[in-house]
């Protein structure tokens, strides 16, 4: 059985960063199933499967290309339904749904700005372009201005994470007393900035913090890539 995931990585093949092909990995360590993880920059996406997707992750599972976060965990639920549920019923499918607005409304912007410059420095040199020029034309303006209140936005953002500190006033996990998907997904994007930028930003006796240290003591995740001085 050959079980394969396309994971994006920056220059050092080490350095996994992207928050989606987290989401997957910490996926697929939940249900116990083992895959290798393949390193691939911007450049390699193309050549996977035929060119199945242009962005990452991409799950390889036998044979079955599956690409997109969700769907690959949507897929591992169905497909291997013995397994611990990443999702503990439709409730918690609809739920993750509704982290997946507020991680990719609220905390993502909040990382680009934050990490962006740090972001197109650690990436191989054949991707620095594409990825300048793809996100110049999607911000409408250059890296360096977008990014050139990021100071503010590191300030301002443990103010995003107030839902989540909220929420650990009640229990450990957003899964409730063990992780779920929906903790995947914030973890994802808490992993990415940890990866291009570092967390200062945040205080160490911060309760997302705590529960941020919960996740990487899950499934060997600590020790899974190379991360920010």
């Amino acid at each position: 059985m050959t079980r394969a995931l396309y994971s994006l990585c920056g220059a050092d093949e080490r350095r996994f960063f992207s928050p989606h092909c987290w989401k997957a990995v910490m996926a697929l360590a939940h249900k116990g199933l083992d895959f290798e993880e393949i390193p691939t920059t911007y450049a390699r996406i193309r050549d996977i499967g035929g060119g199945v997707s242009s962005t990452l992750p991409v799950l390889d599972d036998n044979g079955r290309l599956i690409t997109d976060s969700f769907a690959i965990a949507l897929y591992l639920e169905e497909a291997y339904p013995e397994r611990p549920s990443l999702f503990g019923g439709e409730g918690g499918k609809a739920l993750s749904r509704m982290v997946e607005g507020y991680s990719q409304m609220i905390i993502h912007p909040a990382i680009m700005r934050i990490a962006l410059l740090d972001i197109h420095a650690i990436l191989d040199e054949g991707d620095k372009a594409y990825f300048r020029q793809s996100r110049e034309l999607r911000l409408g303006k250059p890296l360096e201005v977008f990014a050139a209140d990021s100071e503010a936005e590191r300030a301002a953002f443990a103010t995003k994470l107030e839902p989540l500190r909220h929420m650990l006033k009640f229990q450990p996990f957003i899964g409730g007393q063990t992780p779920l998907f929906g903790d995947y997904i914030v973890f994802g994007a808490l992993q990415w900035l940890r990866v291009s930028a570092g967390l200062a930003m945040l205080a160490a006796a911060d309760p997302v913090i705590a529960w941020f240290e919960r996740c990487l003591d899950l499934h060997e995740s600590r020790g899974r890539t190379v991360t920010a001085a």
